[in-house]
């Protein structure tokens, strides 16, 4: 008789941090993100990494737009979801707006982030400022 038994692992990374304060800062964290992705096992389908990439990405930059010009991102992988947070200094809350279509003024990150992510959230932060937190489908 065969004893062989297949497991499959949901073994998680080590968690990711990021911080920045430029547009560099948020092409380091598009990269971080994406290799995070390559670390998980089992590792996700590509759409799961190109959203995460995605919201990270809009995330990031939300917060140096409009959150006093840093970030803090952290990345922590779950059984079923993909954490992904970002700390601002700006006690100003995401807003659902408008979009402009003329390209001018944005409203598009916030509406797209609630729907790729299964859940968001949005905390004050003790020191100042906030957290923007996107659960992620794994």
């Amino acid at each position: 008789m065969n004893s062989t038994k297949i497991t499959i692992s949901e073994a998680t990374p080590v968690p990711t941090t990021v911080r920045g304060n430029s547009a560099t800062g948020v092409s380091q964290a598009r990269q971080a993100a994406r290799a995070f992705t390559d670390r998980l096992v089992p590792k996700p389908c590509s759409d799961v990494a190109d959203t995460l990439v995605l919201v990270v990405s809009e995330l990031v930059t939300n917060a140096l737009r409009h959150g006093d010009g840093a970030f803090a991102l952290r990345l922590n992988a779950h059984l079923g979801a993909i954490e992904v947070a970002v700390d601002d200094a700006s006690p100003r809350w995401p807003r659902m707006r408008t979009p402009d279509v003329t390209g001018s003024d944005g409203g598009f990150g916030w509406p797209m982030v609630n729907r790729l992510a299964r859940t968001t959230a949005v905390t004050r932060r003790a020191a100042g400022g906030k957290t923007v937190t996107a659960f992620l489908s794994r």
